[in-house]
């Protein structure tokens, strides 16, 4: 069964030891153990005695849909600016500190979180703790910076702008969206980043980065214990007040909504040669049952080089390079999709053909030798992507922000390999009963 990562008075209480914290699941030698420390502040690690090195990242619960209007592209402008600098560091002196130990660092802003991680030797582990720590507790957003940081994120978002693909990707989830937060671009529009002053990034950042919202997740050659004691004498040292018994924020409730996408068919007129087309519809929210069987039928239906758009599309018309099928899953909504790209004469034959091929299997299921193909491709997909430390960092985080569940890589194999045929067909004939909206880029 998945371990409940619990929030509340009664993890508090159980935890007191936080040095110690919890021991939640041992696997091939390795040690997963979870804390509560004072100030809410949430510390989760596994530690992998064969690796030199540990990846490390502070997760921050707030994403793009949880701006207010007037502040709509602060949490990715946030994940610029705290690079800049803090009072106690420059931009320079945060970029040297991992250069100089052959170490990596970066960010990444998602629609429900945040995430700024670093990869180093074990023996920096001290320093790294204490760059991000810094970084997220004490940021200055200095207003010379943060315009000179504008016109960075404006060239990101034209780069962006440039890429047919992504564009039509964006395209697709505002239109399935609708009014839904999640329809709203990470990155925020050009005309948001112009106008947003710094005020609202600064409010933005003092609202939501704060001790009880903080999730920091190590993986590789550590020590739990050295981590608690390294995440706490950094987070005192830069300035945060971290009181005992603070309950960590909640998570976001998980309840699925209707949408009401903007229409059925979308076009954007880009000038390109090739014609993007991305067609999908409201899938299943994170957490739900089902996810298992997302998994098997994304793989199935589009997820390499032997699934059915690929050897219907590719292999055996010629009409496209690139064609696969996806999700994405949140708190309260999610989508399904296909993808394909074609030379504009044959866009219309290929959208047939992603429609059929998505049918059959809400009218007939895979076949025994589909599922257990698809089976033993994402088994192995999983544990090959669960090899290095980042993965494994980056699979805690989630699991102790978003699903408040750890589920160890044995069970996670074991639901993969349980999921029917007839779990396969009922959730595409589910999704089949939503209407499809098509994005076209041209």
């Amino acid at each position: 069964m998945p371990i409940s990562l619990p929030t509340g008075a009664d993890s508090v209480a159980e935890e007191l030891d936080y040095r110690t914290g919890r021991l939640i699941a041992g696997e091939g030698g390795n040690e997963v153990r979870r804390s509560i420390l004072p100030g809410g502040v949430r510390v989760i690690t596994e530690a992998m005695p064969s690796l030199r090195s540990v990846s490390i990242g502070f997760w921050v619960g707030v994403g793009s849909r949880d701006e207010q209007a007037g502040m709509f592209g602060s949490t990715h402008f946030l994940e610029h600016l705290l690079f800049k600098g803090t009072t106690s560091r420059s931009a320079l002196d945060i970029a040297q500190a991992f250069d100089e130990v052959g170490g990596e660092s970066n960010a990444l802003t998602a629609k429900e979180h945040t995430c700024y991680y670093a990869r180093v030797l074990r023996e920096d582990l001290p320093m790294a703790v204490d760059v991000l720590a810094d970084m997220v507790s004490d940021a200055v957003i200095d207003p010379e910076l943060l315009e000179q940081e504008r016109g960075v994120i404006l060239e990101e978002l034209a780069m962006d702008q440039d890429d047919p693909t992504d564009v039509a990707f964006e395209n697709f989830i505002e239109q399935l969206m609708g009014k839904n937060p999640l329809g709203r671009p990470i990155g925020g529009t050009p005309a948001e980043i112009q106008a947003v002053p710094r005020d609202k990034v600064w409010e933005h950042y003092q609202k939501f980065y704060t001790p009880n919202r903080l999730v920091i997740s190590a993986a590789g050659g550590l020590e739990h214990g050295q981590v608690v004691d390294l995440v706490l004498e950094a987070l005192n040292k830069h300035g945060w007040e971290l009181p005992e018994g603070q309950l960590p924020e909640a998570r976001r409730v998980r309840s699925a909504v209707e949408l009401f996408p903007d229409s059925a068919l979308r076009e954007v007129q880009k000038g390109v040669e090739q014609t993007n087309i991305v067609m999908g519809c409201p899938g299943i929210i994170a957490g739900d049952d089902r996810r298992y069987a997302m998994s098997v039928l994304n793989s199935a239906l589009g997820g390499g080089m032997s699934s059915r758009l690929f050897q219907e599309i590719r292999e055996k018309r010629g009409l496209a390079y690139s064609t696969f099928a996806f999700s994405g899953a949140y708190s309260d909504a999610g989508y399904f999709g296909l993808y394909a790209g074609c030379l504009p004469a044959k866009a219309e034959q290929v959208q047939q053909l992603m429609r059929d091929e998505f049918e059959k299997i809400a009218v007939h299921g895979l076949t025994e030798a589909e599922l257990a193909k698809v089976v033993g491709q994402l088994g192995g997909a999983t544990i090959m992507g669960s090899e290095d430390a980042g993965s494994r960092m980056s699979r805690l985080g989630r699991a102790e922000l978003d699903a408040g569940q750890f589920v160890s890589l044995d069970e996670l194999l074991q639901r993969i390999r349980e999921v029917t045929l007839e779990d396969v067909r009922e959730l595409a004939t589910w999704l089949a009963g939503h209407d499809m909206v098509t994005t076209i880029v041209r």
